[in-house]
């Protein structure tokens, strides 16, 4: 038994320290990032960000579209692999977010000063996690490079810039970005 409690107070003293240092590698870079903030930064990064589900939505919807149009069956299949896989990662997003109730970095941090202040809770971050998402279904979908590049840098700007914007920390973006490439390629059993 006491070798049980000492395991105990072992393993919860390391995870809050892990814990702790995790929380001031983030708040440090998100201090960083905004010392660093310019006005034309802020603003294509806030676009970027602004447009990132519109992206999301649109991809798998004109795939569909053009396959129709073409009566091409396989575009329409991994038009509905692309979509599934952004529909799965938001219901995980949220049902993680629900489990953790990650507080923003902003609500925890009074040093820290966002562009504008999101709802919800942090973790992981779902814009970053849809991005990824999509970007990982259309590279498996698309493995040439000129499809690979585009996407990812798209992905990986969503994700800077919620860190930028001060509405994410990058654990958060980390987590996310993680979550949606694990979605997408444990569901490409639905490509043709």
């Amino acid at each position: 038994m006491r070798n049980i409690i000492l395991f105990l107070c072992f393993f919860s003293s390391t995870q809050l320290y892990a814990q702790t240092t995790v929380d001031d590698m983030d708040t440090q870079i998100l201090m960083k990032l905004e010392h660093s903030r310019t006005n034309t930064q802020t603003h294509i990064l806030r676009t970027i960000s602004d447009a990132n589900n519109y992206v999301n939505a649109a991809i798998p919807i004109s795939m569909f579209v053009a396959g129709i149009a073409d009566h091409n069956k396989d575009l329409r299949q991994n038009a509905l692999y692309v979509a599934s896989s952004a529909a799965s990662t938001a219901l995980l997003n949220f049902a993680v977010k629900q489990i953790f109730k990650r507080h923003r970095p902003f609500e925890v941090h009074a040093t820290l000063t966002p562009v504008y202040k999101p709802g919800g809770y942090s973790f992981p971050s779902g814009h970053t996690s849809l991005s990824f998402a999509t970007a990982t279904a259309l590279s498996r979908v698309y493995p040439k490079w000129y499809v690979i590049v585009p996407v990812f840098l798209w992905a990986g700007s969503v994700g800077y810039s919620r860190m930028y914007l001060g509405v994410h920390n990058p654990s958060d973006v980390l987590t996310g970005a993680a979550l949606g490439i694990g979605t997408a390629s444990a569901l490409s059993f639905i490509r043709p």
